[in-house]
């Protein structure tokens, strides 16, 4: 299982329901970094994507504690159990975790991979994840340049889980 995610200096992921800025090259690389996966998503951010609907070209699965909630196009889970049923039925590389907060924050400990995007900015965010720097099980097996868009310096990261000594 891995998680993708663009954070500002705090850790922050968004602002009212939505990203923090608009950054195309790191949208391209969210696309090819899912493409033809398994996205694992909360309700409120399917409903934060354009229209409100699933990622095409994958397999969309949103954990939601809402009972009641459908969409055309998405698997709907209400608990993690559930989810983890769902997913151990796909390779685990194949599933990408993908906001929000709550989900990121649970999911994180289970994850092999994580794919951050840096930005080198303070925006005014209103949502948060936890600092993986601060967390000694992954650490960074790859970066990429530090790229500039829209007034805003970035950089991707790759962190792996390590073996912990006991």
């Amino acid at each position: 299982m891995n998680l993708i995610v663009a954070v500002d200096k705090n850790w922050g992921i968004g602002k009212d329901g939505g990203l923090l800025t608009h950054l195309p090259q790191d949208l391209k690389f969210f696309k090819e970094k899912t493409v033809g996966k398994v996205v694992v998503m909360g309700r409120s951010t399917l409903e934060s994507l354009p229209n409100g609907n699933p990622l095409p070209n994958r397999t969309n699965i949103v954990l939601t504690h809402r009972e009641d909630f459908e969409k055309e196009g998405v698997t709907v889970v209400h608990s993690m159990e559930a989810l983890m049923e769902l997913c151990n039925q796909y390779p685990s590389e194949d599933v990408m975790i993908i906001g929000g907060a709550s989900v990121y924050n649970e999911l994180m400990e289970i994850c092999d991979a994580l794919y951050i995007t840096k930005m080198y900015h303070e925006f005014e965010a209103d949502t948060f994840i936890k600092n993986v720097d601060a967390l000694p099980q992954f650490k960074v097996v790859w970066e990429s340049e530090v790229v500039e868009e829209n007034g805003i310096s970035y950089q991707w990261f790759e962190y792996r889980r390590v073996k912990l000594k006991a």
